[in-house]
């Protein structure tokens, strides 16, 4: 057995050592020496991106003419083991490395290319067979829409429908529950439960209809515009050849882009779909602290609800437990926000015919619908699915609430209903026994006028 580590491999450059059995070459190892930057690597979804497309080129070529069929079938076979994830460990290229993602590119090639060679028992070589008819300009742009498609489609719009439906079941078992309503975390008039969760889940439904909305446009693939949109080098039906062949693969419906140029030159639609990731953090963040409100206490707080205890919640306070899960998802939704600020930048930097900046844009995209897709998922399952109501809690506050009293203006007018309710408040009462003293209605005109689950319906009530 040899004792090497290394072995010589030749790039246009020269000659450069690479480990012994790594099965990249000489310009992923010159991209490793180069960036030593972040320790951060290529997502698992962005590789299983890159072989897909690297699959779907090698078939179209071949259909074309382009490439003889032997080739072609090697190459499909070890792109397909690195779309799996069997090889992720040979795509070592960190994160920040050139703009276009040509190391990822060519480290791509490099593996496919060797891989392919040992099945076949013949050289395959990574430009001119499994890179034909492509560049890395147009093959990193359509990866980062394939993998953020599959992404969505695949994790996040499911853990959206979960939790819409686990909000749905909730709102079925406590929506009758009738709390007082806040506005400026203020006292005001009251509502049901079903309301509150109703208002979360359409929260959750309108994010995934903009998801919806931007899949549209990461679908068209800038894939057939090589270096620089115009097509030189790739025949004029290999981006379409290329959608097609991707969309029967993942069931996704992609289409060659309108324009390649924009395609290769901006990352508008990357920056969309980043925004729509930025509205679902807001939501979950806005569900998320209505859960740790609610659930404050147990005593000195509002102690509508109470989380499932998960964990404690102190290492020198005993017995106390946190709202863990909706403080995970909070935090969850601010790196969501951060990343999509860092996509903001990176899609500016569009300069002429290529966008400079898309591996950064990959990475936050991904790590985002991802960390989104897991957070939701715990949020339904971990923190709304089995919250309990403390309906006696619920039911002082309300009896209480002087706000109760704005039903009475259509009948005893603004300025003596604002009477009732600072004397209701400052000694304690209920509305309805000061209103009792200070005006002429009846027991039974209070009893309908203020009964609080009539006043969630709205409308005047006499």
């Amino acid at each position: 057995m040899s004792d090497r580590k290394t072995r010589i491999e030749k790039d246009s450059m020269g000659e450069l050592e690479v480990p012994v059995d790594a099965r990249w070459g000489a310009q992923t190892q010159r991209a490793v020496l180069n960036f030593p930057i972040s320790g951060l690597t290529m997502p698992r979804q962005f590789i299983a991106a890159l072989g897909l497309v690297k699959w779907a080129a090698a078939g179209a070529n071949a259909e074309l003419g382009l490439l003889p069929t032997k080739i072609a079938v090697a190459i499909q076979k070890s792109a397909l083991a690195v779309a799996e994830g069997q090889h992720d460990a040979q795509f070592p290229v960190d994160v920040f490395q050139t703009g276009s993602g040509t190391s990822s590119n060519m480290n791509a090639n490099e593996v496919i290319a060797q891989l392919a060679s040992e099945a076949l028992g013949a050289a395959v070589h990574p430009n001119d067979h499994v890179n034909m008819s492509q560049s890395s300009n147009d093959v990193i742009p359509t990866c980062v829409h394939v993998s953020a498609a599959v992404a969505i489609r695949e994790t996040l719009l499911p853990a959206l429908a979960h939790l819409s439906k686990v909000l749905e079941e909730k709102s079925e078992e406590v929506g009758g529950v009738v709390k007082t309503g806040r506005t400026h975390l203020m006292d005001a008039m009251p509502v049901t439960l079903g309301q509150e969760l109703g208002g979360w889940r359409s929260q959750v439904e309108h994010a995934a209809e903009r998801l919806g909305d931007t899949l549209v446009r990461l679908q068209a693939l800038a894939q057939g515009g090589t270096a620089v949109g115009t097509g030189i080098n790739a025949h004029p039906k290999f981006g379409s050849k290329v959608a097609v062949l991707l969309g029967e693969q993942t069931g996704i419906p992609f289409t060659a882009a309108e324009s390649r140029f924009e395609g290769l030159s901006s990352q508008d639609t990357a920056v969309e779909a980043s925004g729509q990731l930025r509205v679902l953090a807001v939501s979950l963040t806005k569900i998320a602290n209505d859960l740790r409100w609610m659930n404050s206490g147990p005593l000195a707080g509002l102690g509508e609800i109470e989380l499932p205890a998960l964990q404690p919640g102190s290492s020198i306070m005993p017995g106390k437990v946190n709202p863990v899960i909706p403080e995970a998802v909070a935090m969850v939704a601010a790196q969501a926000i951060g990343n999509d600020a860092c996509i903001t930048v990176a899609g500016q930097s569009g300069n002429f015919q290529l966008n400079v900046m898309l591996p950064v844009v990959a990475y936050n995209l991904l790590q985002s619908i991802e960390l989104l897709a897991n957070a939701t998922t715990c949020l339904a399952d971990k923190a709304i699915a089995g919250f309990q109501v403390n309906s006696d809690n619920i039911n002082r506050a309300l009896d209480r609430n002087p706000i109760l009293v704005t039903a009475l203006n259509p009948v005893i007018g603004y300025e003596l209903g604002a009477a009732v309710a600072k004397r209701a408040y400052k000694e304690g009462r209920p509305v309805k026994d000061v209103a009792r003293e200070m005006t002429d209605l009846t027991d039974a005109e209070l009893d309908r006028l203020l009964d609080p689950a009539a006043l969630t319906e709205g409308g005047i009530k006499h």
